[in-house]
């Protein structure tokens, strides 16, 4: 067995795999989230029609889609080893346990927001991505040039209540899972100094409340242009 396949399958290995796709997934919500916030420009979907072209179409952006997804797949499948490698590490509960003192809240249900979050993805990729890549998406012309009419189907979707409550709700799962994840993964690549570590916790808050922040914002708003 090769020192890669080793450290791949020990803890300490298995934790950095999960720091490192954090990361990317979070650098990930950052670009994602710059394109998104052009559903909000108020010019009746034409900037976000142009930047979903792009993004569609650029070899680079599809490439690096490629590998984003492979990298959320490794981040699943990591987390859930890790998972069973904790729970057998300790069978047996204490009869008397005070977790709260020792963990946060997210820390301790990071399996749970994990869960909800890839089932929020997985509706969501259904509810655009699918219908776009493989649907009849009508089709819109800006300055002479057609392209598909993403933006309608992201306002059809959130005049639903439901369907917007579902992703705002789900925002709110992200932020308790970056909370924990974002300081964790710094840590955990070896960025754990007592000058530093104020900072990156600080960041990491502030991360963890904006950026599902503005995520949510985006049917909020949608949905009350909608009524």
């Amino acid at each position: 067995m090769s020192w890669v396949t080793k450290t791949l399958n020990s803890t300490l290995g298995r934790k950095l795999l999960m720091a490192l796709t954090g990361l990317f997934l979070i650098l990930f919500l950052v670009v994602h989230l710059a394109g998104n916030l052009q559903l909000l420009a108020g010019d009746g979907g034409e900037a976000f029609n142009i930047y979903a072209q792009g993004m569609a179409v650029n070899p680079l952006i599809r490439g690096v889609s490629i590998i984003n997804f492979i990298l959320i797949l490794v981040h699943i499948v990591y987390a859930i080893l890790l998972t069973q490698h904790n729970k057998k590490a300790r069978p047996i509960e204490y009869a008397v346990t005070n977790p709260s003192a020792n963990s946060s809240w997210a820390s301790r249900n990071m399996g749970i927001l994990g869960t909800v979050i890839l089932i929020f993805l997985l509706v969501h990729l259904r509810g655009f991505w699918y219908r776009l890549k493989f649907g009849s998406p009508d089709k819109v012309n800006i300055d002479g040039v057609e392209y598909d009419n993403a933006f309608i189907i992201v306002e059809e979707a959130f005049k639903n209540p439901f369907y917007a409550g579902f992703y705002v709700l789900s925002m709110v799962f992200l932020a308790f899972h970056l909370y924990h994840g974002f300081g964790s993964a710094f840590q955990t690549i070896g960025l754990n100094h007592k000058k530093y570590s104020p900072l990156i916790k600080k960041v990491g808050i502030g991360f963890a409340i904006l950026v599902p922040a503005l995520f949510a914002l985006i049917p909020i708003v949608l949905y009350i242009q909608s009524l």
